[in-house]
Parts: C-alpha cells; structure tokens; sequence
C-alpha cells in the first residue's frame, strides 16, 4: 500500500491534536507539509514516500552516534527479552548513575525520569524544598520542557509559534516565576536586588538551544555562579540538550562552572524516553524517600533506557570522540558560512562539538531579542530547498541542530552544496 505525507497528515489531523504529538513537528514555523518518518539507519531518515533525508534532528540530539547503532540496538533487544519495566529496583539504574557520578564531580547522587520535562521540574521543586523558597529565575527564550513554572518566555515550539507564555497557565503560579535576559548579568543582579530572600534558583540551558544555539559571553555563567553562591540560591543547568552533546562532560566541562545540580536527558537514554537529576547527596537526599520532596515515577530508570544509554555512553566516552566530532561539526559549519557570503546573503552559523545553529543574520545571536532578528521568510524558502535537496534540518528558526558521528565527508559535502544552491536560491 502507497501513502504521501499529505495522506499521512490528513489522517494524523483527524485523531492527533494538529496532526502531531509534539507542537514544532507540525511544520507551523515553515509552513508546508510535515514529513512522515518510516525509518532512520546511521546519519538518514526515510519518509513514508521513500525519500531519504541527511538528519540534522537527530531526535533533538540524542542521535549523536547516528540512528539504529548496533551497539545501542543489541543492549536494547537484550534488555526487551528480560522485560519492558518492572516498577522496581533494576541493576542498570545504578551503572548508569555511577556513569554519571563519574563523568560530573559536583554529581553524587542522581534521580532518573522519564522526560527532560519531568527532570527540569523535579529539580525546581527539590530546590524550593531545599532552600525553603519559592521564587525562580529563568531566562527568555530559555526551554525547559512544559512544566507550568517553565513554560513563562519559553523558547523552543512557543517561541517559534509567537506565543512565548501558554495559556493555562495560572497567574498565581506564574508570579513566582522572575525572567531575565541571557548573557545579561546585570538583569539577574536587579531581580536577586527586587527579590531578596526569596529566590530558590537560578535555571538556565549553560549552551541555550530552543533559541537556536547561543553561546554564553565570557563571564556570564562565572558571574550567575557567584550571584547564587552570594544569595544562597542554587545554580541549575539544564543540560538536556547541551549535556554529552557539546562535550562528555556537557558544557560545564565547556565552561569550567560547576552548578547545584543539572538536568540531563536525551543521549543518557539513546533515543529512549529518559531525563535525570544529579547533584552533591545533600541537596539530592532531601528528596523522597530520604526527605520532604516528593518525586516518583513508574517508568524512571526503566530498563530499555538504561540499557540504551549505557550503550550510548560506551560509544561517545571512547578517546577522541568529541575531538573527532568537533572538526567535522566545524567542516561543516565552515562551508555553510562560506556558503552564505558567496550567495550574498545575510547568513551565519556556529557550533560546539556536535550542536550547532544556521541564523538568518549576519552574526550569531548572543541573546533572546537578536534570536528573533532574523529573516523569516527567507528562513521558510531555504527550509523547503534543502528538503527537497534531502537535508532535513529542524523545522524552525529557532532550534538548534546536531551533528552525529555518522555523518560523513560526503554527507557534508552535499549539505554544503545543497545550502549553496538554496542559498543562491532565495538571494
């Protein structure tokens, strides 16, 4: 039986909320029809109509050792055939924490989740426990999963919809919420000044992604890491996206600070649905069972995910792996800027390790007001080029996208001459 994509959303619309599960894959920042995944092997996708693409999702980054790894599908058929879940104690929650503990320092204790949602939340209610608090501070344009203290200036799908804030949100809750600018210090220092005693933490993406990749000013995460330490809030990086992506150690390894704690997701599950939070056993132990703040759920540290990300971390910890993946991220970036100043056209890109990001401006945006100085409708055209080139990028301006291992000399060659040409293209 043949189906189009065009068939796939018409049906989807009539049963799924817009056709799609998640805002962004529903194509509304482009415009267009969603492209409908029927498999995915090493650095390619195919669609439901045979089409192969060179991915750049990556499924929003955890593909960093490319799709369908043997390695990764062994460790998750073998897990399968001793069960699915268990709802108790499995061995493989503790290797993969131990993992974990071993690759941060400031990590002695972790909690799994299901989803880099549950494990940002989770962390915002063990730190309003720990330091008996209720204020947070977040900032625009920062994604932290749909959590209702989160989801107020998001990035990511609100962001690209025009609708920062969601609806449903309750007022009451949303005033505990304070948000400043990134890589603005001073904007931080003015709301601990308007707020004293009363912030619990500071939660901010170290290497934000859902507003397209940015990269912290020299000083900025050093000076929120003193802030914190003076008003006795706690540091939190989400590293969901940016963690084992823009180096092993995430960018904290990146950047030498060391937060409270972090919020992992992503590549510790291969692809699986998983999230974690780890920090110093003094703060993590005020969490259930051992404190006052209860966290739990029936498929954290499930053994599909630990499986998959045990294997994934075997492949990504091995010497020269973030080297190897840094100089060919860098290849192809430094094509696709080339790229752009030979079509003329307003167009930059950047990276660390394997997330990178493509902006419509003549220079990487440093904050949330220059992310969205960007030209749009060309953004839209250049999207569709390269898709029909077979290059699938995410389907928003203001996404980050991932390299993998996988990708090749070729597969890069081909992105950077089918940029070249979309680029010429919309000039």
């Amino acid at each position: 039986m043949t189906t189009s994509n065009e068939q796939e959303f018409s049906r989807a619309r009539k049963v799924l909320v817009g056709g799609v599960n998640s805002a962004v894959r529903a194509f509304r920042a482009v415009g267009g029809t969603p492209r409908f995944i029927a498999r995915a092997e090493g650095a390619y996708m195919w669609d439901v109509e045979g089409k192969r693409y060179i991915d750049y999702l990556g499924s929003w980054g955890p593909m960093i050792a490319g799709h369908s790894h043997p390695h990764v599908i062994q460790a998750v058929q073998q897990a399968a055939v001793r069960g699915l879940s268990y709802g108790a104690p499995n061995v493989m929650e503790s290797e993969l924490a131990e993992r974990l503990c071993a690759i941060f320092p400031q990590v002695e204790r972790v909690r799994f989740t299901s989803s880099g949602t549950e494990a940002a939340m989770s962390a915002i209610r063990l730190a309003r426990g720990y330091t008996k608090r209720d204020r947070i501070i977040k900032f625009e344009g920062c994604y932290h999963g749909t959590a209702d203290s989160l989801l107020v200036k998001a990035g990511s799908g609100a962001l690209a919809f025009g609708t920062p804030s969601s609806a449903g949100v309750p007022a009451d809750l949303a005033q505990h919420t304070l948000v400043a600018q990134f890589n603005d210090l001073a904007s931080v220092e003015a709301l601990f000044a308007a707020h004293p005693d009363s912030v619990a933490c500071v939660m901010v993406e170290p290497m934000p992604g859902n507003m397209n990749l940015i990269r912290p000013a020299a000083g900025f995460l050093e000076g929120l890491r003193e802030l914190c330490t003076r008003h006795g809030a706690l540091l939190i990086f989400d590293e969901v996206m940016s963690g084992f992506r823009v180096a092993l150690g995430g960018a904290q390894e990146v950047v030498g600070v060391q937060p409270d704690m972090s919020a992992f997701g992503k590549v510790i599950g291969g692809g699986m649905p998983v999230g974690a939070i780890g920090g110093p056993a003094a703060i993590m132990e005020m969490m259930a069972p051992l404190g006052p703040v209860y966290q739990a759920g029936t498929l954290s540290g499930n053994p599909i995910a630990m499986a998959a990300g045990l294997a994934t971390l075997d492949l990504i910890s091995g010497p020269g792996f973030f080297d190897t993946l840094h100089r060919s991220c860098a290849q192809l970036v430094d094509g696709l800027n080339a790229a752009g100043r030979e079509a003329g056209v307003a167009f930059s890109a950047q990276h660390q390790g394997g997330m990178a990001g493509l902006y419509f401006r003549a220079t990487p945006p440093t904050s949330f007001s220059e992310a969205q100085q960007q030209d749009l409708e060309r953004f839209k055209r250049f999207y569709h080029l390269m898709l029909a080139e077979g290059v699938y990028l995410p389907p928003s301006p203001v996404e980050a996208f991932f390299f993998s291992s996988v990708h090749s000399d070729d597969d890069i060659a081909h992105t950077v001459s089918a940029a070249r040409r979309s680029l010429d293209a919309v000039a």
